[in-house]
């Protein structure tokens, strides 16, 4: 990531809560105009007109209540309430870009909500009559006093029926320790301590968000494009497809990929690295493709896990899971992960799932 993405705190804070008083004063005026209404409504009915004060005063002020009672219920329309996407994760991860990727997007973006006011942030879009039909909440540890809250907002958005999403932006100690120290600036946490103590105590506060997150971005290794394109992969789209997979070639002498839901080693199959006219080329060439799924094992690898893949994904459909990171390895990322990758990629994408490829490793050689 860029220094851009590690300003944890004044420089994103004055950049979004200028979208957030939008939204409360447009809103606010939504509100303010509906009790108008019901006045407004009251005036004609008036002892003015009818000689009778106080039956018509009466009539007057039911029906201003109706109109205060319709404004302020919860039972909106199904169709009316906004899709959610809760933005957290680690400082420096990238959630500043994340989120203005969103807001590209057209979704109306909230940073640095209190965890308890996304319900209300809801229900304002809700009556919004659509013009807020996407809503983005960056939640993270500078409101880490209203954080214990969030578990609590969560689960009276699924009581009401909101469709939300988490998406958490993570990234290795080393990177982060290395974007802090770029700008000089401390971690939220660190207090008296180092960046280390406060990226630390980050990952506990955050561990359990973390593990119920559709969707986890390791930033480690990105650049601020790079993010932006998958979150372009991920929301771009006019209508949400009912699972989204990302499928990953990389080199395990790099390390794993942390956030894989599923891992698929490749060295059981011969390494064209080894082939001297292969050598100079990647698994995008024919010639390397040819080879490797010309080895014993590989074609009845790509069936059998592509068969796997389908069962699976049937499971993360039922258990409301939209995104699956598919990481398939080899040495050095740059054969035999990155040719099985683009077959994986295009058997799933003749099966409806819609499909991003991306390889990690490739080039680094």
């Amino acid at each position: 990531m860029t220094e851009h993405d590690a300003e944890p705190t004044a420089q994103r804070d004055q950049a979004h809560s200028g979208t957030g008083d939008d939204v409360a004063r447009h809103d606010t005026g939504r509100d303010t105009a509906r009790p108008d209404t019901g006045r407004d409504t009251a005036r004609p009915e008036t002892g003015r007109d009818t000689g009778r004060p106080g039956t018509d005063q009466d009539t007057g002020q039911d029906n201003g209540a109706q109109v205060s009672t319709g404004s302020e219920t919860a039972g909106v329309p199904e169709a009316a309430i906004p899709e959610l996407v809760i933005i957290s994760g680690m400082s420096g991860a990238g959630r500043s870009t994340a989120a203005k990727c969103l807001e590209d997007l057209g979704w109306f973006v909230v940073d640095n909500l209190p965890p308890a006011l996304i319900p209300t942030m809801v229900e304002l879009g809700a009556r919004s009559q659509g013009n807020v039909a996407r809503i983005a909440v960056v939640v993270d540890v500078r409101g880490r006093r209203f954080f214990d809250n969030l578990r609590e907002s969560l689960a009276d958005l699924d009581t009401r029926g909101v469709t939300r999403r988490i998406v958490f932006l993570e990234s290795s100690d080393e990177a982060l320790v290395r974007r802090f120290e770029s700008v000089r600036r401390p971690h939220p946490l660190q207090g008296d301590g180092r960046i280390v103590d406060g990226i630390a105590a980050e990952r506990e506060l955050l561990r359990e968000l973390r593990g119920d997150a559709d969707l986890v971005i390791d930033t480690s290794s990105l650049n601020v494009h790079e993010l932006r394109a998958k979150m372009d992969a991920q929301f771009a789209g006019e209508e949400e497809p009912e699972l989204r997979a990302t499928v990953m070639s990389f080199g395990f002498k790099y390390g794993l990929p942390v956030d894989a839901d599923l891992v698929a080693d490749m060295r059981f199959l011969p390494n064209p690295h080894w082939v001297p006219e292969l050598r100079p080329y990647t698994g995008l060439n024919e010639e390397v493709a040819a080879y490797v799924f010309n080895q014993p094992g590989a074609k009845e690898f790509l069936d059998r896990y592509a068969e796997l893949l389908r069962l699976i994904a049937a499971g993360y459909r039922r258990e409301g899971k939209r995104y699956v990171t598919i990481a398939i390895g080899c040495t050095g990322g740059k054969h035999r992960s990155v040719a099985m990758s683009e077959k994986l990629a295009a058997r799933l994408a003749a099966e409806g799932v819609e499909t991003v490829v991306v390889h990690r490793d490739m080039g680094r050689e």
